[in-house]
């Protein structure tokens, strides 16, 4: 494959056209989407096997989509490549081929959504004696075989535990798995019957993982698993970055190299990406004060001469903030001249996020906000009816067409799951329901409306007739009259019009508002941070606060272009982030006016 016309540096090509496997190190804005793009591509146009796949793991569905359609843009077929999340591979490749072999799969189980999962857990809390514990002290994942609790506070694990084994007795009865308990059997099948690991290698050329530094040790041991059952027959490309590993509360880390090497059993090469096409010089000499792994960085960007400015305030009172926050938002817009689809808000917590979104569209109501709680459903990629809303809220056009054909496919294959042959193909079903006109303005009702044509379509007539759709069809929309009743308690009336339920599934429009994790890996001119505070970041339970503290701020910012305003508000009652705090830097004045 020709790549002298791809645009690629002498380190992306190095790791591209490594015969064997790699470890890659990438810095922030260094390609790493790019370089994994055309190793995949690479890799697809070298089969000369029908029976061998290229095999990308992805830490987030919209990560998969992104450079599948990338490849898919570069001409090549891809009916060899898989690429998809963890759960998704241990589902595909795993347990539903091999769940015959497991006594708690063998007779048939389904996947509990997230809501539904939130729902059940939520219920059992009740019951439960002081101290009072509450869905999101919930969270929990294997280690070793054995369920380790997320919930810092230790006090309240006899409670958490006793509503877990509750929580999987009820799973067992229903035949249900939830997503940590699809990496449980995956792992356990894997391990306990070496030949699925061999009949996996033999159908994989090469496995790619992507933000390695946010996998869970049992997602490696099943890989582990692959790769040694015949050393080196099965390649691996293994990339990330050591300081972004923000993930470390819900089970995630970066392995060593040495130690990837020794349990793969992989002959492996350690490479870096150095090469930061993303931020000015002054952006990125400031963001290296927080990595812990000091190596060289370098700027490259079509912005690296940019005048920056990088502003650090310790004065403004909480009670001020979003005064604080409108202004440089104006400033941004209107003296910097940045778009603002360019502008980032980002803060520690979901909860005050929210309000703010809803403040800052009633202060500023020229602009257009991406925030939390405004889309009335999440991704729930299991729900076979939010895989229809995709195409449903999606608009047709030329530059969406891969895209809606693959979630036309999706349709139909999860149709034959249920034992429904629509008599479509993906795209003579996607003509059809692009011809679907409705003018109901409710978001709600356009849906409900939408699904019925959807039904009729595909010559359903009653939805109970199939409980595994009726099911998802109650789950999807008890979620979403939740979240909307959640937003308009925030004063977010406008959640239930049909033109922001679309929003779902456009290209980022208006101001994004964020968490620090919800924006990793995305880009931005500007950059506004506001709580850096201790107790926030890091959390005040955080077993490695000093590290943590590196790695939050690295990561934000790390996602400034051109420039960034940080804020520690005072009146809180908690000290600014002691690691911002001490950094020796000569910060520019706050913008006035």
């Amino acid at each position: 494959m020709d790549l002298s016309s791809a645009g690629l540096d002498d380190k992306q090509l190095a790791a591209i056209n490594h015969p064997g496997s790699v470890f890659l190190t990438a810095c922030p804005g260094s390609g790493k989407t790019k370089t994994l793009t055309y190793k995949v591509a690479t890799e697809l146009w070298k089969i000369d096997d029908h029976r061998k796949f290229v095999v990308a793991i992805t830490y987030t569905h919209r990560a998969a989509d992104e450079i599948l359609e990338r490849v898919e843009r570069l001409g090549l077929v891809t009916a060899q490549l898989w690429i998809g999340t963890i759960h998704s591979f241990c589902l595909e490749w795993i347990i539903r081929p091999y769940a015959i072999y497991e006594p708690r799969l063998e007779s048939g189980f389904t996947i509990i959504n997230q809501p539904d999962a939130e729902a059940l857990l939520e219920e059992l809390c009740k019951s439960t004696n002081y101290p009072k514990i509450k869905t999101y002290d919930c969270g929990y994942h294997f280690i070793d075989g054995k369920i380790a609790l997320l919930c810092s506070d230790i006090k309240k694990h006899a409670n958490v535990r006793d509503v877990l084994r509750r929580y999987f007795a009820i799973l067992k009865q229903e035949r249900k798995i939830d997503f940590e308990l699809i990496l449980f059997f995956a792992h356990k099948l894997i391990s306990s019957f070496p030949l699925i690991a061999k009949n996996l290698s033999n159908l994989f050329s090469i496995v790619l993982l992507d933000e390695y530094q946010d996998t869970k040790e049992i997602q490696y041991l099943i890989l582990f698993c692959i790769f040694s059952s015949r050393p080196d027959q099965t390649r691996a490309f293994i990339v990330g970055d050591q300081d972004q590993a923000i993930f470390n509360s819900l089970g995630g880390y970066a392995i060593a190299f040495d130690d990837f090497k020794q349990k793969s059993l992989l002959s492996i090469e350690s490479l870096s990406l150095s090469y930061n096409y993303r931020s000015s010089t002054k952006i990125v000499k400031y963001f290296t004060n927080y990595r812990l792994h000091p190596g060289p960085i370098t700027a490259c960007s079509e912005h690296k001469e940019y005048h920056s400015v990088v502003c650090y305030d310790r004065t403004i009172s909480a009670n001020h903030l979003e005064d604080e926050v409108e202004r440089l938002i104006r400033h941004s817009l209107y003296e910097q001249r940045i778009r603002p689809e360019e502008i980032c808000i980002i803060g520690p917590q979901w909860q005050s996020l929210a309000a703010m979104t809803r403040r800052l569209m009633s202060r500023l109501p020229e602009c257009s906000f991406d925030g939390p709680g405004m889309i009335p459903f999440g991704r729930e990629l299991d729900n076979f009816w939010y895989k229809v809303s995709r195409i449903c809220l999606s608009d047709p056009a030329p530059d969406m067409y891969l895209r809606r054909v693959r979630w036309a496919t999706e349709v139909v294959d999860a149709l034959a799951d249920e034992g429904i042959k629509c008599g479509h193909t993906p795209k003579s079903l996607l003509k059809e329901l692009n011809a679907i006109q409705l003018t109901e303005q409710n978001g709600m009702q356009y849906l409900e409306q939408y699904f019925q044509k959807f039904l009729e379509l595909i010559r359903i007539p009653l939805l109970d007739t199939y409980p595994g759709l009726h099911n998802h069809y109650l789950s999807f929309f008890e979620t979403a009259h939740k979240k909307i009743a959640r937003a308009k308690s925030d004063g977010l009336e406008l959640i239930e019009g049909i033109d922001n339920f679309k929003r779902a599934f456009r290209p980022r429009s208006g101001i994004t508002i964020s968490t620090i994790h919800g924006i990793k890996g995305a880009e931005f001119d500007n950059v506004i941070a506001f709580s850096l505070l201790e107790g926030l970041v890091p959390h005040w339970a955080d077993p490695k606060p000093l590290d943590s503290a590196k790695k939050l701020l690295y990561v934000i910012c790390s996602r400034a272009r051109k420039n960034l305003f940080l804020i520690s508000e005072t009146a809180r009652g908690k000290a600014g982030t002691s690691e911002l705090v001490k950094t020796n830097y000569l910060y520019d004045t706050v913008p006035k006016g």
